[in-house]
């Protein structure tokens, strides 16, 4: 590994034994792996795990990219809507994750198919990454052309996924787009050290510094989306709504909130720290601080403790600076519980990430206020689409009344969203309800006030935070979200799997080096912009698509009740979570081997 100066780039040389690799940079098995220790099942195992990456590389992936689906000759293919073949989807499911899964099998194995994998698909996210550090949701290796022609037909008639309907060309941190890219580009320059990686994790750090914001309430927090872009598109309903009802983006341009959705400030916050621990960089640990600080001076004042999904970075239309905001049309300016709760448990992390004991101060506060917005057991009654729910996802502010959110119409050009205070008839994308467990954040909050007070200089004086470049990565990404304390202190909870199981796995590979699994979701081809007549009928209320030219993904199973759909069966296809998920089984199988 090159460990010279970075020659002015902003990223610090890794310290010397920061990164331990299971095998020699020639990526070489090592002497431990499977095929030395001459185990004939793990021989096959690693056999079955060479063949099923090696397919994914060289067949199914775009130059090293991947979407989230593609029908098995791969003549249509998916992300969160339809892709075109020379696209790379870098939003979860897609590209980062499967790099993820490659580099967790070379930890497992140290064998050089998956180094070759892992590399390609850094290599893919190297080139998707925007002149500003960051990454957009998705990648045309066809050129920005191609990409402005997916966004003016597909994109743009999506009728749920108001993201992919206006061309931005920024970044953005939702669904953890940007963090995640960026983790991939640390864990491959950390495990081999290539040289091609070292300049773009320094522009993705700087990214994400740059991006966050600096002075009043908002210093320390994240927007959706960075730079600003002016002038982006706010959507209004075409024609009138119900009375009583709100509709729209109520607060404009919603890219430029400090956001908590996604947990945008906590992923990023991952990041950075995953930084820290292994690079003397002394930017690092003020900026995860300050980050903390902000999502603990956000929450809003009592009664109502809790956040919104975004809240304003300056004050804004009569309202302050740090208050709720609404971000697409159909998430209104309302209280979040489901984002309540989240912060909390990071709360909860920044306590035991730093001894901060004010990152506790106010829990009691907000989980008092989320006791107090349960549905009640009429709502639960009245909409089946509630089932299994404890709480509304939206909550007004000041009257503490649940807002549930509809649409009317058939297509992104006659329909809208809004929301009122009714409970039936709400959306099936994007649930009016949400399941939390009170009883266990309330229990994982007095744990920690009841910690002695040796326990809690302890967590002041052995702070990661305090540890600046003296640690290491996991070895081990793909087996759930880590808390930010594992990941500090390298902890992993490895899947257990029976042999039986990995006789299941190598079987259903069979002969055909990759795995089918049913399509999570189906589109309608595109068919030009779609009619503008109002549309009066109630088919697509409560469905995840409208009509036939509605380009957003739907279940096959479950379509609108109305010709022409037709429900059938879910078509089989290569899925990147099924194949990742598949490979982290074999994964954690072997490194549980002994000698692995």
């Amino acid at each position: 590994m090159d460990r010279r100066s970075f020659l002015g780039s902003s990223l610090i040389p890794l310290l010397a034994g920061a990164c331990a690799t299971p095998a020699a940079d020639t990526g070489s098995p090592s002497s431990s792996s499977p095929q030395a220790a001459g185990s004939s099942e793990r021989a096959g195992v690693l056999d079955a795990m060479r063949r099923a990456v090696r397919y994914m590389d060289e067949q199914v992936s775009y130059r090293g990219g991947y979407v989230w689906a593609w029908l098995p000759d791969l003549s249509l293919s998916w992300g969160e809507m339809e892709a075109k073949r020379s696209m790379c989807w870098i939003q979860p499911p897609g590209t980062p994750a499967v790099a993820h899964a490659f580099i967790d099998a070379w930890q497992a194995a140290g064998d050089p198919v998956f180094r070759v994998a892992a590399e390609r698909a850094a290599d893919a996210l190297v080139a998707a990454q925007l002149p500003c550090g960051g990454w957009n949701y998705i990648h045309d290796f066809a050129g920005e052309d191609s990409l402005r022609h997916w966004y003016d037909t597909i994109g743009r008639n999506g009728w749920r996924l108001e993201e992919f309907q206006h061309w931005y060309g920024n970044a953005t941190f939702d669904d953890a787009v940007s963090s995640s890219a960026a983790c991939v580009l640390l864990r491959v320059y950390q495990a081999w050290g290539s040289e091609r990686f070292r300049a773009p994790l320094a522009r993705a750090i700087d990214f994400v510094l740059a991006a966050q914001y600096s002075g009043g309430i908002a210093d320390g927090g994240w927007p959706q989306r960075w730079p600003r872009v002016p002038g982006t598109a706010v959507m209004k309903p075409p024609y009138g709504l119900p009375r009583g009802a709100r509709g729209g983006m109520e607060d404009g341009d919603y890219t430029a909130h400090v956001t908590w959705n996604d947990d945008v400030a906590g992923e990023n916050i991952r990041f950075l720290l995953l930084c820290h621990l292994t690079m003397d960089d002394p930017r690092l640990a003020p900026a995860i601080r300050r980050g903390m600080d902000c999502m603990a001076r956000m929450q809003q004042p009592a009664p109502q403790a809790g956040w919104g999904l975004q809240h304003l970075a300056k004050a804004a239309g009569g309202r302050p600076a740090g208050a709720i905001a609404a971000a697409r049309s159909y998430e209104p300016r309302a209280f979040a519980t489901h984002t309540t709760a989240t912060n909390i448990r990071q709360l909860c992390e920044f306590y035991r990430l730093s001894g901060d004991e004010r990152y506790l101060a106010r829990i009691p506060e907000a989980i008092d206020w989320l006791k107090r917005c349960a549905l009640p057991e009429k709502v639960l009654a009245e909409n089946p689409l509630l089932k299994g729910r404890t709480h509304p996802t939206f909550v007004d502010e000041g009257s503490n009344r649940a807002r549930y959110v509809h649409r009317y119409g058939s297509n992104v050009h006659n329909g809208a969203y809004y929301s009122d205070h009714d409970h039936r008839d709400t959306l099936s994308h994007y649930s009016a309800g949400r399941m939390l467990k009170l009883d266990a954040l309330e229990a994982e909050y007095q744990a920690l006030r009841a910690l002695a007070p040796e326990a809690r200089q302890a967590l002041k004086d052995n702070s990661p935070l305090l540890q600046r470049g003296k640690g290491r990565l996991p070895r081990f990404f793909g087996f759930g979200r880590q808390s930010l304390m594992d990941a500090a202190e390298g902890r992993e909870d490895l899947p257990a799997l029976t042999d039986e199981a990995v006789a299941g796995l190598l079987k259903s590979l069979g002969t055909r080096d990759y795995w089918l699994a049913p399509l999570p979701a189906v589109t309608n081809p595109y068919r030009g912009d779609g009619p503008r007549k109002a549309h009066g009928g109630r088919e697509y209320m409560s469905r995840n698509v409208g009509d036939i030219y509605d380009t957003s993904p739907y279940d096959a199973a479950n379509p609108p009740e109305i010709a022409p759909y037709v429900k059938r069966e879910r078509p089989e296809g290569i899925v990147s979570q099924d194949f990742t998920r598949k490979l982290g089984q074999l994964t954690a199988w072997l490194a549980r081997q002994p000698g692995a």
